[in-house]
C-alpha cells in the first residue's frame, strides 16, 4: 500500500471502487511522499495530515455502510492559495492575506465537498497568480520535479508540481492568461482551462476578472474529465457563468484522426522555440498526417498583439480588484507613522504587497487615469474583439488548433526574474485563449533531451469541451507523447 502515489488518477477511482483499498490508505501513501519530496519540491504552503485523514475515514465509513455519496467519495484533491475554503487561510501567495482565514467556500469547493473529495493542503502560487514561475509567492519558490534546479511554471505551480511529483493525483489550478496550462507543460501533466463562464469564479479571488477561470490538473486525461463534470454549470453566485452546451463525461472517447481539420502555427517565425519544443511539434503534426488528420497552417499573426493587449487589459483589471487591499477592512494593516489615514494605505499596501503586483498595480493605474484610458485599455479593449474574431474565423475552417503550450521547456529558477518582459513572453501562446475566452488543454507531449517534459496545447471553439477532450484522448495515443512521471524527486 505504501506507493499508491505512483497510481494514475483512474487505477484509484478504480481502486477505491472496487474496494482494493481505503481512502485512508491513500492519504497516507500521498502523506508520505509528501514528507518525503516537500522539502525539495516546496508545492504545498502547510501540511495538515490529520484533517485530512480524519475526511478519509468519514470517507471510508460512508463506503462501508453503503451510503457512498459519488464515485469520487475518497479521492484526495488539493487546491490553489486563491481559491476559498471556509476556516481556512486563503493567502494567494501574500503577505497583505498571510492571516486571512475566508468565511466561506467557493462554489468549486461547494461541489468537490458534495461529491466527497478529500482536501489535502493549500498549494503554492505567485502573488496573487501574478507570474510565470511560482518565483514571485512570499513565502517560497515551487521546484519542477523533474530537475529541482528549474522553475515549474505558474502561477499555478504549485498544483502542478504537486501532482507531478506524485504528493497528490489531481489539483485545481486557475488560469488568467496560461497559469494552468504553462504549468501543466512544463511538470508532464494535463491541465484544462475552460470556455470562459463554464466554471463559477465565486470564491476565486480576483487578478483579473474578465480573464480568469478555474481549472483541473490531472496526472492522466479521466481525472480532468471528471473535474470538470463535477464543476461546470451554472452558478447564481456568479453571474458571468453560463449553462452553454451541455457536457457528459461519457461521450468523452478517443476517436479517430481521419479527416478531423486541424489547425497548426507557420514554424518558420518560431525563432524564440527551443530546438526540442519544434522538433516534437513538426514531429507530431506528421505522425497526426499519417493517422489521416488533414493540417491547416493558419495565420497566427494577429496573436503577436496578444501579449501587450493582456497585460493592459489584465494589469487594469488588477489594478482595480487590488484596490481592495488597503489595511483597513481585512489583511495586513501597518499603522503609518504620522497617523493619517492615506499613510496607512502607504505602508500597509507596500509591506503587504511584493514587486511583481506592485508593477502590475502601477501599469493597469497608469492606463485607467485620465488622459491615457482611451489610448491604452480602450485600445486594448478593442483590439480582443479582433483576437475573438480571428479564433471565430479559425473554426469556420478546422475542428481544433495545435501548438505547443509553451516556447521552451522550464527554465532555470532565477535565469528570468530581472527581466519582466522575458519573463511575459513565457504566456505567448496561451495568452491570446484567455481573450477570445476559448476552451485549451496542455496535454503530454514526451520528453527533451534533457529529461525535460513538453506538452501540446489543443484549443476548440467555446463550449466545446466534450470534442477538446476527445481530441486530447486521441492526442495521448500518437507516438512518444507519454511521460513517466517522477517516482524520485533528485
Amino acid at each position: 500500500m505504501k506507493e499508491l502515489f505512483k497510481l494514475s488518477y483512474s487505477k484509484i477511482k478504480e481502486g477505491l471502487g472496487k474496494g482494493d483499498f481505503s481512502s485512508v490508505d491513500l492519504v497516507n501513501s500521498y502523506y508520505d511522499r509528501i514528507d518525503e519530496s516537500q522539502p525539495k519540491i516546496k508545492a504545498f504552503l502547510e501540511t495538515n495530515r490529520e484533517k485530512a485523514t480524519n475526511q478519509a475515514k468519514i470517507s471510508d465509513e460512508r463506503r462501508r455502510s453503503g451510503k457512498t455519496i459519488s464515485e469520487f467519495d475518497g479521492i484526495p484533491v488539493a487546491t490553489k492559495d486563491n481559491i476559498c475554503v471556509s476556516g481556512e487561510i486563503t493567502s494567494c501567495c501574500s503577505k497583505i492575506l498571510e492571516n486571512f482565514r475566508s468565511p466561506y467556500d467557493a462554489t468549486v469547493i461547494s461541489r468537490l465537498k458534495d461529491k466527497g473529495f478529500v482536501f489535502l493542503p493549500r498549494t503554492n502560487m505567485d502573488e496573487f497568480a501574478m507570474g510565470s514561475s511560482t518565483e514571485n509567492s512570499a513565502f517560497q519558490t515551487t521546484t519542477n520535479p523533474f530537475d529541482t534546479t528549474r522553475i515549474p511554471g505558474g502561477s499555478s505551480g504549485g498544483s502542478a508540481a504537486a501532482v507531478s511529483a506524485g504528493m497528490v493525483p489531481i489539483a485545481l489550478g486557475s488560469d488568467t492568461g496560461g497559469s494552468i496550462r504553462q504549468p501543466a507543460s512544463l511538470c508532464g501533466i494535463w491541465g484544462l482551462k475552460p470556455t470562459y463562464g463554464r466554471i463559477s469564479r465565486y470564491g476565486l479571488v480576483a487578478y483579473a476578472s474578465s480573464l480568469d477561470q478555474i481549472g483541473p490538473f490531472s496526472n492522466d486525461i479521466q481525472g480532468v474529465v471528471d473535474l470538470f463534470s463535477v464543476l461546470n454549470g451554472r452558478d447564481e453566485k456568479d453571474q458571468t457563468t453560463v449553462t452553454g452546451k451541455s457536457f457528459s463525461s461519457t461521450n468523452v472517447k478517443p476517436k479517430s484522426w481521419k479527416g478531423v481539420k486541424v489547425g497548426v502555427m507557420p514554424t518558420n517565425k518560431a525563432s524564440d522555440w527551443s530546438p526540442s519544443v519544434l522538433k516534437k511539434y513538426e514531429d507530431m503534426k506528421k505522425n497526426l498526417e499519417k493517422e489521416g488528420a488533414i493540417l491547416k497552417e493558419l495565420d497566427f499573426s494577429v496573436f503577436s498583439y496578444s501579449i501587450p493587449i493582456y497585460y493592459l487589459i489584465a494589469t487594469a483589471e488588477c489594478s482595480s480588484n487590488l484596490s481592495r487591499f488597503d489595511g483597513i477592512r481585512y489583511g495586513l494593516r501597518v499603522e503609518g507613522s504620522s497617523g493619517k489615514l492615506e499613510d496607512l494605505y502607504v505602508e500597509s499596501r507596500s509591506k503587504g504587497f511584493g514587486d511583481e503586483v506592485k508593477r502590475r498595480i502601477l501599469l493597469g493605474t497608469f492606463s485607467l487615469s485620465s488622459g491615457y484610458y482611451d489610448a491604452y485599455y480602450g485600445k486594448a479593449q478593442k483590439a480582443r474583439v479582433m483576437i475573438r474574431k480571428q479564433y471565430d474565423s479559425f473554426f469556420k475552417e478546422v475542428d481544433v488548433i495545435l501548438q505547443p503550450t509553451s516556447p521552451t521547456t522550464a527554465f532555470k529558477i532565477g535565469e528570468k526574474t530581472k527581466d519582466p518582459i522575458q519573463m511575459y513572453l513565457a504566456d505567448v501562446l496561451t495568452t491570446s485563449v484567455n481573450l477570445a475566452g476559448v476552451p485549451a488543454i496542455s496535454c503530454p507531449a514526451g520528453i527533451d533531451e534533457n529529461g525535460l517534459p513538453i506538452g501540446m496545447q489543443l484549443t476548440t471553439s467555446h463550449f466545446e469541451e466534450e470534442s477538446l477532450l476527445s481530441f486530447a484522448s486521441s492526442l495521448a495515443q500518437l507516438p512518444d507523447t507519454t511521460i513517466t512521471l517522477p517516482s524520485k524527486i533528485q
